[in-house]
């Protein structure tokens, strides 16, 4: 059992059980909210994570399976590992390191070894890292600022004791725990990230479809996250150590740097590139428009010669049947003169035949009185 309370929201002790239900099977293996609380986180992340890669990235549901598979795997080692290494003189023995189940994982060493066996999956399938991480991002951050509350159920990843009067004071908290023998007052640390990851989260989700290259969500996640957990980290009473350094908190300036160095590299080259994009297609209109140019007065200057062409071509065929029709009448004029000569030597000869018979009988003796 653990013991909280709140008292600036006015909000008395309560005690939380760290288990959920226990299963009747070997012994009895109990399931603390903890446990249960990170699985929804996942599950949440990997739900959005795979509509953002269908709709906004072009990427299917089964290779979204495939390297969810992997990531989690991975992701669950990686946050063990980062865990151990940090705090190598607490394990007697490999198997000790190997008890998860008693505690210790880092939010860090998660993203590191997700991360990795991400990529790798990504170019064994042939698939743009760079558009799933994009994809992918903003649903990590969506599943830690669930699993944060996981530490909420168990008592931890609380802060130092604030100031009174400080900004925040109002949301100070006591913890308890089982085998303390006096409460302990603290800053909420843990609701700080989680409702540092939700704003990262609307805000990211609002820029999504603005974004101007692949990578630039992946790279705004972690400068967002990393920039929070830096001071958010530094007010923690349970950071793990590297020598006298916070090593999460030495991990999100990295990567709040990193993070924001490279997205306005990005940025610039991607405006420089629409610059450039602008121009040549400037260009290229311009080209285009001159050529066009060029091909029209072209095919006027081709018009031209074949326009009189047809002209003349069209007046030597009207003079052509104009001088045919006055060829045919000519002949038909000819026709009627013919015709009429004809009739008058017919009339001619009878008349001479006419005559010469009134001749003949003229000269005939002729008959008694």
């Amino acid at each position: 059992m653990v013991y909280l309370s709140f008292p600036g929201l006015g909000i008395g002790e309560f005690a939380l059980n760290k288990v959920a239900f226990t299963l009747p099977v070997f012994g009895g293996i109990q399931v603390r909210w903890y446990g249960i609380i990170i699985v929804l986180g996942i599950i949440a992340a990997f739900t959005y994570a795979s509509l953002r890669a269908k709709y906004d990235e072009g990427i299917v549901f089964d290779d979204m399976l495939d390297l969810a598979i992997f990531t989690v795997i991975a992701g669950i080692v990686g946050a063990r590992l980062y865990y151990v290494l940090t705090k190598l003189d607490e394990y007697d023995s490999f198997l000790d390191a190997l008890k998860i189940w008693n505690g210790g994982i880092a939010i860090y060493g998660a993203l590191i070894g997700g991360g990795i066996a991400l990529f790798v999956t990504c170019r064994v399938k042939k698939l743009n890292f760079l558009r799933v991480f994009d994809a992918v991002a903003p649903g990590v951050m969506l599943a830690q600022a669930i699993g944060r509350w996981g530490n909420f159920f168990n008592g931890e990843a609380f802060g130092t004791t604030p100031a009174e009067g400080s900004p925040l004071y109002f949301l100070r908290m006591t913890v308890r725990q089982e085998n303390w023998t006096s409460e302990y007052l603290a800053q909420p640390t843990f609701l700080y990230e989680s409702v540092w990851n939700v704003v990262g989260f609307v805000i990211i989700n609002l820029l999504y479809r603005k974004k101007k290259f692949n990578g630039q969500v992946f790279l705004m996640y972690a400068a967002w996250y990393g920039f929070g957990r830096m001071f958010i980290e530094g007010e923690r009473t349970d950071s793990l150590y590297v020598g006298v350094f916070r090593i999460s908190q030495v991990v999100g300036l990295l990567c709040f740097v990193a993070g924001t160095l490279l997205l306005v590299l990005g940025l610039v080259r991607a405006h420089k590139a629409k610059l450039a994009e602008g121009d040549y297609d400037s260009v290229y209109g311009k080209l285009l428009a001159v050529n066009r140019k060029n091909a029209v007065t072209d095919g006027k200057s081709e018009d031209r010669p074949e326009d009189k062409s047809e002209d003349v071509t069209g007046k030597e065929s009207v003079d052509e049947a104009g001088a045919s029709e006055d060829r045919e009448d000519a002949g038909a004029a000819e026709d009627e003169t013919s015709a009429d000569g004809g009739s008058a030597d017919s009339q001619g000869e009878e008349a001479a035949h006419e005559e010469e018979k009134e001749v003949s009988d003229a000269g005939t003796p002729g008959g008694p009185d």
